[in-house]
């Protein structure tokens, strides 16, 4: 009697357990998908503003708000240590030397990556932004001199045959802004310098990625400025209607703190899954984003456009599977989880 008592209480427990931990994951697999979209969305509602043409700025805005955030959870950090795990960082100049080739990098991922989301769109984004993968094995090959598995390169085949079939597609819809996919080509070939100089300056901040992104943003605010002079954006700024809209500046402001959190939401949904699952998550979620952007926008699409996108995302996922499949045949380091999670395609993030 006891013990079938003791064994309904495991079953119970085991099921509650269970249950507990799907909540969880799908709580936290929700939120990435939440924040993701809403960024890509609410970016391209700023970037879009036709009263206001300066990228630069509106980038150097989020990358300030990142800083600012990063200090305020410090602070926090300090006052609720139980609650909040956040590094404490005093401003070192000479660790921002060493991050600086990584800012350079950074700032050029994070421009082409707006001007790529504000001629083409949301809906187009996912294709326009999707030769990062390709560019990873290439890239990989030339710097790191590492080489790719025949799988993995027939993946890049296929997303290459996506990306090219969906330029066709959105020309002959009479969409198409080649200025758009220079710049998605281009967010994309900075995309997997990042991930490169990432792993290169991870020892100057002891390993640890909120220290990398309080240096990085800090370098970007200042790079960002001669730019903005250079490419004239003060004068937009001056003359934009809106100066002193409380609405524009709380979107804007929005803006940074979602991009502060989706970094934080990654690392969440790696910790509560894998780095496997959070990129097929990722992958997903760019289906989902593409849909809803096509939706919003009353659009309607061919077959062969919807092909397109289909096949820059299965190429993506199967390119990711391929990969966690070798990784398991590396003998086991600390550093295998890191760069499995290196090889993430970044769609849509």
């Amino acid at each position: 009697m006891a013990l079938g008592g003791s064994e309904t209480m495991d079953q119970d427990g085991h099921g509650e357990t269970f249950i507990f931990r799907a909540v969880q994951i799908g709580s936290v697999v929700a939120l990435y998908w939440f924040i993701s979209i809403t960024m890509v969305f609410l970016n391209n509602y700023l970037l879009d503003n036709h009263n206001l043409d300066a990228p630069l700025f509106v980038t150097f805005y989020q990358c300030l708000i990142t800083v600012g955030l990063c200090w305020l959870m410090q602070q926090l950090s300090k006052l609720c240590p139980k609650l909040i795990d956040f590094p404490s960082v005093k401003f070192d100049l000479k660790t921002s030397r060493e991050v600086l080739p990584l800012s350079i990098v950074f700032i050029s991922m994070i421009t082409f990556n707006n001007l790529c989301l504000k001629y083409v769109g949301v809906a187009f984004y996912t294709v326009g932004r999707s030769l990062s993968t390709v560019f990873n094995v290439l890239l990989s090959y030339i710097i790191l001199k590492q080489t790719t598995s025949f799988q993995a390169i027939l993946c890049c085949a296929i997303i290459l045959g996506g990306f090219w079939l969906g330029v066709d597609q959105e020309g002959m819809t009479g969409n198409l802004s080649w200025s758009g996919v220079f710049f998605g080509v281009m967010a994309s070939a900075f995309v997997s310098l990042n991930a490169i100089y990432t792993k290169k300056v991870m020892p100057a901040v002891d390993g640890n990625i909120w220290k990398l992104s309080y240096y990085n943003n800090i370098n970007a605010c200042i790079l960002f400025l001669p730019l903005i002079l250079v490419f004239g954006e003060l004068g937009s700024l001056a003359s934009f209607s809106r100066s002193f809209d409380l609405r524009f500046w709380g979107m804007m402001t929005l803006g940074g703190v979602f991009g502060f959190a989706i970094g934080y939401v990654s690392g969440l949904q790696i910790k509560y899954t894998s780095p496997l699952t959070h990129n097929v998550s990722g992958t997903a979620k760019a289906c989902a984003q593409t849909v809803i952007a096509v939706a919003y926008n009353h659009g309607s699409k061919s077959l062969l456009w919807w092909t397109s996108n289909l096949m820059v995302l299965c190429g993506s996922s199967a390119y990711t599977w391929v990969k966690s499949l070798e990784m398991k045949k590396v003998p086991p380091t600390p550093d295998k989880e890191k760069l499995l999670q290196g090889e993430k395609s970044d769609l849509g993030v």
